[in-house]
Formats: C-alpha cells, structure tokens, sequence
C-alpha cells in the first residue's frame, strides 16, 4: 500500500502554517498519509511554537481532526534544519516513512482528496508531477499564468504548483541540489522531464500572491524571468542567488 509523507520547509510562516495544517488534515484520508513533516529553517516569528502547539492540540483533542490514533505514529513532526529549501526538504525525505514524497510550500493549499489523486497517479506509473496552480488573485495575468498549468510544458512549471514523486525515484536522481539556494525546484524537474518522469494532475491547488502583492506582479515577473533567462545561458547557483538577493529577497 503506498502512503505519502509531506514534506513543508517553512522558514518564518506564521501566517500560514496552522491553515496550512489542518487543511491537509481535513482534506486527505488518514489512511494514506505516513506523517507530516514540517523543516524549519530557523524561524524567528513563532512559526515553530505554532507547529507543536496545533500537534499537542491535535493529540489532546483527537476529534477535531479526522486522523486516526490507530496509525500508531505521531503524524506531524518538527524539524530543525540549516536555512535553505534544498537542504530543509532533503532533511525531511530522509526522514520519511512513506513510498511517495509530498513537497509542498507553506503558502500552498492542494485540492480535497490530494492524496488520493495522487496515490493513484503512481499506480498508474507516474512516479513523479504537481498539481495545476490557482492564484488567489484576480489580476489577469495571473489568472492567465493559473490557466496555462494545466499543460504539461516544461515551462509552466514551479515550485509553487507542489511536488511529488516516489521515495525510490527521488534517491535516483539525487534528491534536491544542495548548491542551489534557489531554483531548486526546477533543477529537480528538469531532470524529471529529461527521464519524462511528470503528471500533472488537472486539480487545483491555491497558492498566495503574496510576493506579487509585496513587489508589483509585473516588477517580480520581470526578475523570475531574467533568473530564468539567467539559468538557461549558464548562470551559476551562486550568480542566481545573488541576483534573487538583490531584486527579490
């Protein structure tokens, strides 16, 4: 029987990362779900305290949720990490249990029944994909950005649209490039599309446009493109962060 473990690397997400929680709880099938595992990499707004406060809440108050004691597991772990998503999430897939690895970003709600969608992309053998992207926002940019991740070209893809692939594929390939401090994502895609390794599933998943909102939707777009431009003609992993820096961070 497959069963997923999610991986979140969150640093300073104190905003989402209670929703975030009991939104996976009350949207998937306990059955299905090994743990949930949470990569802090050194929070300094209470994102942590909030993770252990909702997991002791849910161990005290097991009908608010609808996961089983009968897992015999603790289904939501804490983790401490150096900071960096590459480096939080490779701690979390060495720390999971499960045979499918749930990538997701903190900001990142999948659609109700994600894991079984998922689930039975892998019994279809698809080891690896996402989920078409909503954002919450009615620009028509982005709406037009949502639409066009329905399709499987290599160039709708990121991050933000969730990641997940098998255990055995994902130590294949190496796991997340610990060089990259950005663009990590689609460095792993990449190589999944090479071995044409990628569903995407045509569910919706919610994301923020919070970075859009923070520096100006076509101002950040601009800078996401030029990275990619950027990666394309050879740029490095150090040359990609100190631009993201200096525009974006």
């Amino acid at each position: 029987m497959n069963r997923i473990s999610i991986i979140i690397p969150i640093l300073n997400e104190a905003e989402n990362i209670e929703n975030l929680l009991g939104h996976l709880i009350i949207n998937s099938n306990p059955i299905n779900i090994s743990e949930i595992i949470v990569v802090d990499g050194g929070s300094t707004d209470g994102s942590q305290e909030l993770v252990k406060t909702f997991r002791s809440g849910r161990a005290q108050s097991k009908h608010k949720t609808n996961l089983s004691t009968e897992l015999n597991v603790n289904p939501i772990q804490l983790l401490n990490s150096q900071k960096g998503r590459s480096k939080q999430m490779n701690l979390g897939a060495k720390t999971a249990q499960g045979d499918i690895l749930y990538f997701l970003h903190a900001d990142s709600f999948p659609p109700k029944n994600f894991d079984q969608y998922i689930i039975n992309e892998v019994e279809k053998n698809h080891f690896a994909g996402c989920f078409r992207l909503q954002f919450n926002h009615t620009h028509w940019w982005l709406q037009l950005a949502s639409w066009l991740t329905q399709f499987s070209w290599r160039a709708c893809r990121g991050g933000d649209q969730s990641q997940f692939i098998t255990k055995n594929l994902f130590h294949e390939i190496g796991g997340y490039d610990e060089k990259y401090t950005i663009y990590e994502d689609n460095i792993l895609i990449n190589e999944l599309y090479k071995r044409n390794q990628f569903k995407v599933i045509n569910k919706k998943l919610l994301t923020s446009a919070r970075r859009y909102e923070k520096h100006g939707i076509w101002k950040l777009q601009y800078h996401f493109w030029t990275i990619y431009v950027k990666k394309w003609f050879g740029a490095s992993a150090e040359e990609l962060y100190r631009y993201y820096k200096k525009n974006i961070a």
